[in-house]
């Protein structure tokens, strides 16, 4: 069974129809990791056993007249978010060996749903970083072009879906690590609200930033997995106890009369031509098929990406100290006080991005520099939330381009991460935010590199950017 461009849906449809079952499914996923993961490294682990020990559940649970969409379909987890009895390194020396004991919430709504655990996904250690390149254990590769990286930190996720080696998968999105990766390998990738889906069991990056969602093959796909994760958590404090939408359902809406915002700040010269070629065709298209296209501005844009990394890092710096060596993670070999003990355990557990972070972040909430760092960071941040509130008083949704450039080469980041960075500068505002954006694919370049379309909508406006990228997926882009 070729399960390369299997969605969701049609695995749902062919087990009902009993097409074939859920082992043979899942033996099919199994089969093309193992075929193609050696080139693409999307995965750190995989659970061979376990995925089909659960699929002969699944199997057994349909036979007694069970259904669902999820129920024996397998799914590809990002190595940060927790799975009782699976690693949960976060790409690091610092967790090696580590076994989850417990799920994490998203975890257990999949459990619940029927779904299977195929596999731990690669990525940037602890999420930081935006090709993959910074994970402890190896480099993963984009499917469209091996010699360039598949986006960050979800890129093992986003290379597992593209490339045939899973159905779908979570991410977590911190700064924009769902929609770039999805932007980059050419697949649909949905960062929720904040506070729309629980982070419990998900090891934190920035507590005030990170979000689990879905990637996927299709908008329709996104939603189908959004409706298991959403929802309050009285184990997440933060999650709201908001209604969940049936998000299926909001796809039929069409994208006649929708107000599509286009932001001047994010139609820039510095961005790729053939980037920006590929997000004005979709503009265009969404206009012939009804929109109303208006101009917007969100003016404190240019400050976002200083804004990220003061309260990213600082979080991180919080987050991160309790992998010391004692209380978690790798410890030293004879230390010879309990100084050395912490100093070596981090040194040697701790990848270079990390390190970097953990320094900016501790520098800018010590004595003396909170308030000139972080406090005015803060300020600043509800000035980037109050410009997404008056955009939305005069568009539905907001549509710009994912990132400034497609896919880059391996190695061509790493010496200069200012640069990299500075590629975050379309998806961290949202995140800052915290209202839901999706990246859908729109196009690629002469060169077959995927490009992403981004839609924004206002916090808890899941359901209206799902129907606008659906329209788009659906009537325009097909």
């Amino acid at each position: 069974m070729d399960v390369s461009t299997l969605t969701i849906c049609e695995a749902a449809s062919g087990l009902r129809a009993k097409a074939f079952s859920s082992v043979e499914l899942t033996g099919a996923v199994l089969d093309a990791i193992e075929k193609r993961d050696a080139e693409l490294n999307a995965y750190l682990s995989v659970d061979a056993e376990g995925a089909l020990r659960q699929a002969a559940g699944a199997d057994a649970a349909r036979a007694a007249g069970a259904d669902g969409d999820l129920l024996g379909v397998p799914v590809a987890i990002k190595d940060l978010i927790n799975v009782e009895g699976q690693p949960c390194t976060c790409a690091s020396k610092q967790l090696l060996g580590y076994v989850s004991p417990y799920d994490a919430t998203v975890s257990a709504k999949l459990r619940r749903a029927g779904a299977i655990f195929a596999g731990r996904t690669n990525m940037d250690e602890f999420a930081m970083g935006s090709s993959t390149e910074a994970s402890a254990f190896k480099v993963t590769r984009n499917p469209h072009d091996l010699s360039r990286v598949p986006g960050g930190s979800s890129g093992g996720s986003a290379a597992a879906v593209a490339g045939g080696e899973a159905i779908a998968a979570l991410g977590t999105d911190t700064g924009g690590s769902i929609r770039q990766p999805a932007s980059f390998c050419g697949c649909v990738g949905l960062k929720p609200s904040y506070g729309r889906v629980s982070r419990y069991g998900v090891t934190a990056y920035a507590s005030s930033l990170d979000q689990v969602g879905p990637m996927t093959r299709t908008v329709e796909d996104a939603a189908v997995l959004l409706q298991q994760l959403a929802g309050c958590d009285a184990r997440d404090g933060t999650t709201l106890d908001l209604p969940v939408p049936d998000y299926r359902a909001a796809l039929r809406g069409g994208l006649k009369g929708l107000k599509i915002g286009l932001p001047k700040e994010y139609y820039i010269d510095g961005a790729d031509r053939e980037v920006m070629a590929c997000v004005r065709r979709a503009v265009d298209a969404c206009a012939a098929a009804g929109a109303e296209i208006v101009e917007v501005s969100l003016p404190h844009t240019e400050y976002a990406i200083a804004v990220y990394y003061i309260v990213a890092t600082a979080e991180a710096s919080a987050n991160l100290a309790r992998f010391d060596g004692v209380r978690y993670g790798h410890r030293a070999a004879n230390p010879r006080s309990v100084f050395e003990l912490y100093a070596k355990s981090r040194a040697e557990g701790l990848g270079t991005e990390v390190k970097r972070r953990i320094i900016l972040g501790t520098y800018v909430l010590s004595s003396g520099y909170y308030e000139a760092y972080y406090g005015r960071a803060q300020k600043v941040r509800t000035l980037v939330r109050k410009d997404y509130a008056e955009a939305f008083k005069t568009c539905d949704v907001l549509m710009t381009p994912v990132a400034p450039t497609a896919a880059y080469r391996i190695g061509e980041a790493c010496d200069d991460p200012l640069k990299m960075y500075l590629g975050d500068i379309f998806t961290v505002p949202a995140n800052l935010a915290g209202i839901c954006g999706i990246s859908v694919p729109c196009g690629a370049t002469a060169a077959g590199l995927p490009v992403g379309l981004q839609l924004l909508g206002p916090a808890f406006g899941e359901g209206t950017i799902l129907r606008a990228a659906y329209a788009y997926e659906q009537e325009v882009r097909a």
